[in-house]
């Protein structure tokens, strides 16, 4: 018998995957998938536990959920992922709420989990999170032109204010057959946009010993019917020249790179355990420069780390000030459960690290002004995702914005411009931090 399932997926684009896998999986066992909870059987809620937000954002949805149930619009409440895999007992003890649990070891269980639902069970399915399957099929959400492709799941960076290995498991790379064709597939389907994804794929293949590796595997992806290939998560301490020379060589990749820096000074890296220098990112930063000339940067910034005091955040902000990285998203330190950073000595007051996240957003505001500033007159390459009604123009995405991440170009055309199309536009101004511009015929 069919159920009517509804997905609700929280977090971040590898979230989506597993998302994605579970859906794929409950429509081959027959079962209709909806977006909306309101008169489903079971909502499966795939969530994020990284940091406090993502906490917080997750539960409103269980207790937004549970209204549904009370009313009689739900059936069945199924929790699945980080949250559930880092606070099983606690979710168990305190949210009754939840009829079901899937850690992020058991993914693949999703059907049987529904079934033990609708029997009037209570399913608690928990796999060893170093086994998990990532090689299944997936339905995919995102728009027909763009899709996401992960190529390992877990990390092993063991960064001393993150979570995630405890959740996901040490580093595992896919086999890279396994990802040609799943990648073929999307081209097929015509997907032009591949933006691909793991914890840290710099390190692609390093753990399966059979000469595969990210540049191995960005040369087999050039080859396919893809217009851009996007990356994102690379460490700086594994980008290597080859990989360097690869991105630089071949256009279908663009010239975005996406480096989780966290910090400049050497010795709040020391204490994030990361195995880098500022003078090490410099030179990486000019390296890539060099070679890519317009090359966008995006980034993520920690304020408030155990030990940052004024001197290191001045240092942070003149970095910021002098590197001019185009797109930075600026989070402040949350002490997690679990990790080595919560317990450290000279914790920062969290008005603190609240203002000097401000003061960051601040001064990247006007590294990003100039950044459009520097485009006006110039004529980009745009991925048209629709008409903005709101807005009353066209809107798409340069090289230089990923999906949902960055900024947007908005433009003009004299006739209706298909989504999915790529077209050139000249840039005329901006608009609220988005480039606006005309289109070329």
């Amino acid at each position: 018998m069919g159920y009517k399932i509804a997905f609700v997926s929280l977090g971040c684009s590898k979230n989506l995957i597993n998302t994605e896998q579970m859906m794929a999986l409950c429509r081959q066992a027959g079962h209709q998938l909806t977006g909306d909870p309101e008169g489903a059987d079971v909502a499966v809620l795939n969530t994020c536990g990284f940091i406090e937000s993502a906490k917080s954002e997750a539960i409103d949805n269980i207790l937004q959920l549970a209204q549904l149930k009370q009313a009689g619009k739900l059936k069945k409440l199924l929790v699945a992922g980080c949250l559930t895999q880092r606070y099983r007992e606690e979710i168990s003890q305190d949210l009754p709420e939840v009829d079901g649990m899937l850690g992020t070891g058991s993914y693949t269980d999703v059907v049987q989990a529904i079934d033990d639902l609708m029997a009037g069970g209570r399913p608690d399915y928990f796999g060893d999170v170093r086994q998990a399957d990532d090689n299944g099929a997936r339905f995919v959400t995102t728009p027909p032109w763009t899709a996401f492709l992960k190529i390992a799941e877990g990390c092993s960076n063991a960064c001393a204010f993150c979570v995630i290995p405890k959740l996901r498991g040490p580093y595992r790379s896919r086999p890279q057959d396994a990802l040609l064709e799943e990648a073929g597939k999307l081209a097929d389907r015509g997907v032009r946009e591949l933006i691909v994804i793991a914890q840290d794929i710099t390190r692609y293949g390093q753990d399966l010993k059979d000469g595969t590796s990210l540049v191995t595997l960005l040369n087999e992806l050039c080859k396919l019917d893809f217009h851009w290939i996007r990356l994102h998560y690379l460490y700086p301490e594994a980008v290597t020249d080859a990989l360097i020379e690869t991105m630089a060589r071949q256009k279908k990749i663009l010239p975005y790179v996406d480096i989780p820096i966290q910090h400049c000074n050497d010795g709040i890296l020391k204490a994030m355990r990361r195995r880098n220098t500022k003078q090490d990112l410099l030179d990486l930063f000019a390296k890539l420069r060099r070679a890519m000339p317009e090359v966008v940067f995006r980034t993520s910034l920690i304020c408030g780390l155990p030990g940052e005091g004024e001197a290191e955040f001045e240092e942070l902000c003149q970095f910021l000030q002098e590197q001019k990285l185009q797109r930075v998203g600026v989070f402040q330190f949350s002490p997690e459960e679990g990790t080595l950073a919560a317990k450290m000595e000279r914790q920062v007051d969290p008005e603190t690290a609240a203002r000097r996240v401000e003061l960051l957003l601040d001064l990247q505001s006007r590294v990003m002004d100039a950044y459009n500033d520097s485009r006006q007159g110039q004529t980009m390459e745009v991925l048209c995702e629709g008409f903005d009604s709101q807005a009353g123009l066209w809107a798409g995405r340069s090289f230089a914005d990923s999906v949902e991440i960055d900024g947007r170009v908005l433009f003009t055309s004299p006739e209706p411009v298909e989504a999915g199309r790529f077209v050139w536009v000249k840039i005329t101004g901006s608009l609220d931090g988005d480039l606006t511009g005309e289109i070329l015929d």
